[in-house]
């Protein structure tokens, strides 16, 4: 049997405050480090989300951070203790879009928040 997984790259402004806010929220490490590109990952060494600086290394979809960042994406992270991610994305001063509760459709307790670069992360049990 094959693994299956994703391992999103997100463009970013700044690679290394991306990471560190990331790491706060998300009690996840850097596996790479750098000015222009990151690694994130959990306990188990598991990517978690990569970085990349806007406009390095020439891929076409990261070379331009004003056409409407995150149009269309949802970041969702799943976690193990919701309320301990809430407390350190208030923490963080995130911008918040949805305070902790149910979701009516999926019935998961979930908040959401923007990150530093205005994308949208949704985090849930």
């Amino acid at each position: 049997m094959s693994i299956l997984r994703t391992e999103p790259i997100i463009g970013v402004a700044d690679v290394q405050k991306s990471s560190a806010w990331y790491q706060q929220l998300l009690n996840c490490k850097s596996a790479h480090g750098g000015t222009t590109f990151e690694v994130l990952v959990n306990e188990t060494n598991t990517t978690v989300l990569c970085l990349h600086r806007w406009g390095d290394h020439e891929h076409p979809t990261l070379l331009e951070p004003k056409s409407s960042v995150g149009n269309g994406l949802i970041l969702y992270f799943r976690v193990e203790n919701l309320d301990e991610t809430w407390k350190n994305a208030q923490a963080l001063g995130a911008i918040i879009e949805a305070l902790p509760g149910k979701n009516p459709n999926s019935g998961m307790d979930e908040f959401a928040i923007r990150d530093l670069d205005g994308y949208y992360l949704l985090i849930s049990l």
